[in-house]
């Protein structure tokens, strides 16, 4: 018999689900045909209890990338969902809190680079992650290229000849990418220059949606997760998968905010607000804004961390002429700041249900972050919300459902794409 997750606690305001209640279990019929079937781009759904079968070898796998070089540092190199998901991971993982032990590299301009050089000093101090699901990612591929020769030029100053040096380079890398060596340039060059391990981009599991896929796991043992805190992280978010797949709409937590977020849509009100308190969530709201923006398609959702977001947000949140709807995630504080962030909370939970349709969301925690089984629920129930929200709307107004859902594609995003191919710049140049 399924239980509510008892990790996040969630409660609504100013929403009448009864209206929805006739049709809870074609929503999640919907959701269900799909789940975990070729060319759906649902494998997310059971991936964390896949993942719990690969536990060990991750570890090893770790264990071996850090013995390699000796080094302390990893640098994952990756765009979108492969950077800000293990971003979100490490943050609510209470991980990487003084940044030294993982760093990231996603851009292309010169001033960029040179201050990730900066954080890093040697390049031969770091280990570095190469995440793309095609290996051929510009951004990506530009960067790794870089370092690539960075690394070369380094063994070489030290003594190595060419061959040697390349060799030394090659203990460096560790690539995450489809295990289709056809499909993917990246794994070709893994094979060729004889990196390290096998990483997957697993087929099915969209950027966004990858949090508990292989980079982000790599990265969180890299970074000192524990064995037993996996376990429980997966554990959990796999739980909430059951859960999310249940036609019991007070156990299907992701299922209600879905349909909150959909009802205030259908009702007119498209401009909406999700804040998240405290610093642990800093990463969280840019995957949560790639979340709302590639899979709702929506701009006008503001994704913040408060209080920093709250006072110059307030003037438009509680302005009468302003019609929204409002979430709050906030972790269950049991610290020395407790009494006060008791008494903010209450005040933003009073300020919104008088406002507007309002959820809360309490979080369990630990001593740095969320306890794993509170992060591995808050993740997969952001997934698993972001998609019932395409469902509801569509058969709640009569739209007929694509074969595959809209909320887990991504189409446009090649229009700029096409105009980089055809461009003059040349990935991974040495510009001089």
């Amino acid at each position: 018999m399924l239980t509510k997750n008892s990790s996040v606690r969630t409660s609504f305001s100013g929403v009448d689900f009864s209206k929805y209640s006739s049709k809870v279990s074609e929503f999640v019929s919907e959701f269900s045909a799909r789940a975990n079937k070729s060319g759906c781009f649902l494998n997310w759904v059971n991936l964390p209890s896949e993942q719990l079968k690969r536990v060990d070898e991750l570890y090893s796998m770790v264990e071996n990338f850090k013995n390699q070089t000796g080094v302390k540092k990893l640098s994952v190199m990756g765009i979108g969902g492969s950077k800000h998901t293990v971003e979100h991971m490490l943050g609510i993982n209470g991980l990487n809190i003084c940044h030294d032990s993982v760093d990231f590299y996603s851009d292309v301009d010169s001033i960029s680079f040179a201050r990730f050089m900066a954080r890093i000093g040697d390049v031969t101090s770091s280990n570095y992650m190469i995440a793309s699901k095609s290996g051929s990612t510009f951004e990506t591929k530009d960067g790794f290229l870089r370092i690539q020769q960075m690394l070369i030029d380094a063994y070489i100053s030290k003594g190595q000849s060419q061959a040697e040096a390349e060799k030394s380079a090659a203990k460096h890398f560790i690539a995450v990418t489809d295990a289709n060596a056809e499909k993917s340039e990246l794994r070709r060059t893994s094979i060729s220059q004889g990196w390290l391990g096998d990483l997957f981009i697993h087929d099915d599991v969209g950027g966004r949606f990858s949090a508990f896929d292989d980079h982000a796991l790599f990265t969180l043992i890299w970074a000192g997760l524990s064995k037993s805190d996996m376990i429980s992280l997966l554990n959990a978010a796999q739980e909430v998968s059951e859960q999310s797949l249940s036609s019991d709409i007070e156990i299907n937590d992701a299922l209600k905010e879905g349909i909150f977020w959909a009802d205030a849509k259908m009702n007119g009100i498209n401009a909406s607000v999700h804040q998240y308190m405290g610093s642990m969530f800093e990463n969280t709201v840019y995957w949560h804004a790639q979340m709302q923006n590639e899979s709702v398609k929506d701009t006008l959702k503001q994704v913040a961390k408060v209080p920093d977001a709250m006072h110059h947000s307030a003037e438009a949140h509680f302005n009468p002429a302003n019609k929204l709807v409002f979430a709050l995630t906030v972790p269950v504080d049991k610290g020395i700041c407790s009494e006060n962030a008791k008494s903010y909370i209450d005040a933003l939970t009073k300020s919104y249900e008088i406002t507007g349709a309002f959820f809360r969301e309490d979080v369990e925690t630990s001593s740095m972050g969320l306890t794993p089984a509170a992060a591995g629920a808050l993740t997969q129930l952001r997934a698993f919300a972001t998609v019932y929200q395409e469902i509801v709307e569509c058969i709640m107004t009569g739209k007929e459902l694509p074969a595959v859902f809209d909320s887990v594609l991504q189409p446009h995003v090649e229009f700029y794409k096409k105009n980089l191919k055809g461009g003059v710049v040349v990935p991974g140049r040495i510009s001089k």
